[in-house]
């Protein structure tokens, strides 16, 4: 009951896809993306995070970052460094990471759907952001970046998806961050694509996984074009671009958190209240309702007691528990999505990271055990929403390897 829908990607030339791929835009710094791009002027980068190529003293939400941004997109066209599909198709993205494969078909989604809200979500979104994508998408009249969807795995998509590349080459084969390998293939046959679109047809319901922003940004986009041109369920603005996932091959890893608020005398006898305390060598939670936790004194193990775990989808939920006993009440984390004594790190980063924070000034840092993607889905199927930065995904889709054009305005070359 979603719609999938075969598009004309805008992809690199085969030769360049491994130096045009990068790194999301929304996990690089405007100092790393300088750094990164310097020295490749093939990089996304360059579109992604355009500022790169202006003063770094620039504000990035002014004009002319979009400008330089929709420039340098029909420059990489211009160069043949990028080239738009003759015909509509389907792609699957493969990303092998620490011998684990995961495996989405790569195409667009409806903002139909998104507003029915069979394509769900599981966090809230920041206006601010929000306009930095919908800015960008405008002006470069592309969705630049996918959005990561799963979906209730169906064995019979799979199987396709499966023989699909054990019978074709990859375009595109390549090692990238983290030593992550990607491969790309094109689904052209006319009947498997129509195979696959009238299997998606049957699935109840799309999951946003990682993209919430972004996914937010494209359906604002294309309720504007509607607003603006015409109503039309065949345009392609009324899509965006979208990788979708059988949620049997995705992994959730850690997103902890690294406060900066002095802790009180009494802070441990208060946490002592809600949670068993134990000393601990440096190390992972091995299970959910177990919190780590490094200050300059070492690690701790905390455990909820019983009596605070309650049965709700959202608030027995470690990261859940974590704000409402001890981040709000003993931390004055009241509103985590804006306090400046509050960080975020992805679990990707380990926990050196969160030793490293601690010896340059932090107070305390916790390690989480993630949530589950039954966790996930049962959140977003019960309409609810999660606490801030729940969820990391890993590895993360690169950027630059699909665009979906919005197909208004559109005078570019090739």
């Amino acid at each position: 009951m979603v719609t999938l829908k075969a598009f004309k990607a805008i992809r690199p030339r085969a030769d360049l896809a491994e130096k045009i791929a990068t790194l999301p835009y929304d996990v690089l710094s405007s100092k790393e993306a300088r750094e990164m791009a310097a020295e490749n002027e093939f990089s996304f980068l360059h579109i992604d995070k355009s500022e790169v190529d202006l003063a770094d003293t620039i504000d990035v939400h002014s004009d002319e970052v979009y400008e330089k941004a929709a420039e340098n997109l029909q420059e990489f066209l211009q160069k043949g460094w990028l080239k738009k599909d003759e015909t509509s198709q389907l792609y699957l993205y493969e990303l092998t990471m620490n011998g684990r494969v995961q495996t989405g078909i790569v195409g667009s989604t409806s903002v139909t759907d998104y507003e029915k809200e069979k394509i769900k979500r599981h966090e809230f979104t920041l206006p601010e952001k929000e306009s930095d994508r919908i800015r960008h998408f405008d002006m470069t009249n592309a969705n630049t970046s996918p959005i990561f969807l799963a979906y209730h795995a169906e064995e019979k998509i799979q199987s396709i998806v499966e023989q699909w590349k054990k019978e074709n080459a990859p375009i595109y084969d390549f090692t990238s961050f983290y030593d992550v390998r990607h491969r790309i293939f094109i689904v052209r046959d006319i009947a498997v694509i129509g195979e696959l679109i009238t299997l998606f047809a049957k699935v109840p319901a799309l999951y946003i996984a990682d993209g919430h922003h972004r996914s937010a940004s494209a359906v604002k986009v294309g309720q504007k074009r509607r607003a603006e041109i015409r109503d039309d369920v065949s345009a392609e603005y009324n899509y965006f671009l979208s990788v979708i996932f059988p949620d049997n091959e995705l992994e959730i890893l850690d997103y902890n958190r690294v406060v900066k608020t002095p802790l009180a005398k009494d802070f441990w006898k208060k946490v002592a209240v809600k949670f068993d305390i134990e000393k601990i060598d440096k190390s992972k939670p091995s299970k959910t309702h177990e919190i780590h936790v490094v200050t300059s004194d070492g690690w701790v193990k905390l455990r909820p007691k019983t009596e605070i775990i309650p049965s709700d989808e959202v608030a027995r939920l470690d990261v859940s528990l974590l704000q409402d006993h001890i981040l709000a009440p003993l931390l004055a984390i009241d509103d985590p999505k804006t306090n400046p004594n509050i960080k975020f790190v992805g679990g990707i980063r380990g926990l050196d990271e969160l030793e490293k924070e601690v010896q340059n000034g932090a107070s305390i840092a916790f390690a989480l055990y993630p949530p589950t993607m039954t966790e996930l889905l049962a959140v977003a199927d019960a309409g609810k929403i999660m606490p801030p930065k729940s969820t990391w995904f890993e590895p993360k889709l690169l950027s630059g390897l699909f665009l979906h054009d919005l197909g208004i305005g559109d005078n570019r070359k090739g």
